[in-house]
């Protein structure tokens, strides 16, 4: 039997999602306002995606022309603005990723960076981090952490092995003749912005390559920018042979992308892979525009530097340690981070939450400005312990 939920006769909305007491109804950099009249400094940007903050003259420029020039073209037909934000993205990314296929969402993302290495490996199972968080579909639910009863399918399309990040040796263990592939966050975003750090990242690169198996980078979080690096493979000097990326790769519109090594692409042929809407003009308009921004007006270095001011500064109030990389951080809290979420909200600062009850997310934009840090510490110091 369903069980039932409750749900308004009159609205047309499932209601699937735990939503907050606010409703924005317009954005101004990091800043958006409610229906209330209320002004909130956004450092959670809507799951990460509002890399440039809201209204960026560069993003809606890019947007408006391409609008009026050509606003969708099937993948049937070769586009210049598609191969502009291939060529774009790829100089982007780690050397050696030079293949881009475009999607939707970073779940879409990630099932065909599954499909792709399973088919390229002939193998048939996938080794996954406890904590992980990859999607909802089926491919990216069998390799996220604790999905639970699959999102309502009965069975997962491959075998999968869950091991503990960090752990080397269970890792080694657990990739054998039959993985096809190692599929990790950088950075675990959901868990609560954890940095798995340069030594396990370069360890996981030697055992999968040992073993025949591929390493797949799901950067669909904490790429772009987000770490003060373009990628967080960068950041670890760690080149995996696929990686996926969406959230803030066209600055909020919908986009995501997988990037793969030669050696991988040259087994793809036409008909293995599809969709209707990625690598549609007006997403590809936009993700130049989003890394010539990051690059013409020194972004990084600015994540950077405002990130360690975050760690030196917010460690107070019911903060008691800062984890993560860039501006993927995650607050450890004294007291349920629910609580310091509303607290924050309160003072006009938006926050979010993790799978761990004690972290709370920040996302910032990438144009996050001192004075705003100095509005984050300082409102922290009024919640009690």
């Amino acid at each position: 039997m369903l069980e039932q939920t409750s749900i308004a006769p009159h609205s047309p909305l499932l209601p699937v999602y735990a939503q907050m007491e606010i409703e924005p109804v317009r954005g101004d950099g990091a800043w958006i306002e409610t229906r209330d009249g209320r002004r909130l400094l956004d450092l959670y940007g809507g799951h990460a995606t509002a890399l440039l903050g809201y209204g960026h003259p560069r993003l809606l420029t890019a947007l408006r022309l391409q609008a009026e020039t050509l606003f969708f073209q099937t993948n049937s037909v070769p586009l210049a603005v598609r191969r502009r934000a291939a060529e774009a993205l790829a100089a982007f990314a780690p050397a050696g990723l030079a293949h881009v296929f475009f999607v939707n969402s970073g779940a879409e993302a990630n099932e065909n960076a599954l499909r792709l290495a399973l088919r390229a490996t002939g193998r048939r199972k996938v080794v996954a981090l406890e904590g992980a968080f990859h999607g909802r579909t089926a491919a990216a639910a069998a390799v996220t952490w604790a999905a639970g009863p699959w999102y309502g399918f009965p069975r997962p399309p491959f075998d999968t092995t869950f091991v503990p990040p960090g752990d080397v040796a269970a890792l080694a263990a657990a990739i054998d003749d039959d993985t096809a592939a190692l599929i990790l966050e950088p950075v675990q975003g959901m868990a609560g912005a954890v940095d798995l750090g340069r030594e396990y990242l370069v360890a996981t690169r030697d055992v999968t390559r040992r073993a025949g198996a591929l390493l797949l980078f799901d950067e669909v979080q904490c790429g772009m920018g987000r770490t003060g690096w373009p990628f967080a493979a960068q950041m670890h000097g760690t080149t995996p042979d696929i990686m996926t990326t969406a959230k803030g790769l066209a600055g909020g519109f919908p986009a995501g992308a997988v990037l793969l090594r030669h050696e991988i692409a040259a087994i793809v042929k036409t008909g293995d892979l599809g969709t209707t809407f990625g690598g549609g003009p007006l997403a590809c308009a936009l993700i130049p525009a989003v890394i010539e921004t990051i690059e013409e007006s020194g972004l990084l270095s600015r994540v950077r530097a405002l990130s360690d001011s975050i760690r030196a500064r917010c460690t107070v109030g019911p903060v008691s340690a800062v984890q993560g990389a860039g501006f993927l951080l995650g607050l450890r809290t004294t007291r349920p981070a629910r609580e310091v979420v509303l607290a924050l909200l309160e003072r006009g600062i938006l926050a979010g939450l993790s799978a761990d009850p004690h972290v709370v997310r920040l996302l910032p934009p990438l144009i996050l400005e001192t004075d705003q840090v100095d509005m984050l510490a300082s409102a922290l110091k009024e919640i009690p312990r």
